[in-house]
């Protein structure tokens, strides 16, 4: 049975998000899990610079109603690793958007415990950043 950890901050819920959570749940197969990482405010805080529009438990709330979800997990880190040392799940869900050092110590450990990183390609304009500026009227609003 596999096991598919993939995380996320999940602040504003797009098509990207549900893309990949859809082909991690397909990726498991139909006795397989999905499990998702909901990274903590002080995470994010701490890597953005700025908290998250909607808080912890609101975005743990979303990811809990999305069908392709199995179980949701808080994620204390910006990076997966303290959770699936702990999960061990048999595959890891990254992005192309990931930061490519981050993506290499997953794969490190993934192979150490005898799984894989899988890396699904970005879904271009379908970033939570992208969607606050068009909704602030930023300079990628136009279109």
């Amino acid at each position: 049975m596999n096991i598919v950890y993939s995380y996320y901050v999940l602040d504003i819920v797009h098509r990207g998000h549900l893309l990949m959570m859809k082909n991690s749940k397909a990726i498991a197969g139909p006795d397989g899990r999905l499990i998702v990482g909901i990274v903590s405010d002080e995470a994010v805080i701490a890597q953005k610079g700025r908290p998250p529009v909607l808080s912890f438990s609101e975005r743990l709330e979303l990811a809990q109603s999305i069908r392709h979800v199995d179980l949701v997990v808080a994620q204390q880190d910006y990076s997966p690793i303290e959770n699936v040392r702990k999960i061990k799940p048999t595959i890891l869900m990254e992005s192309e958007s990931h930061d490519a050092a981050r993506i290499e110590e997953g794969r490190e450990l993934m192979e150490s415990l005898g799984g894989q990183v899988i890396v699904m390609p970005y879904f271009h304009g379908q970033s939570s950043s992208l969607i606050k500026s068009r909704i602030a009227g930023g300079p990628e609003s136009a279109g």
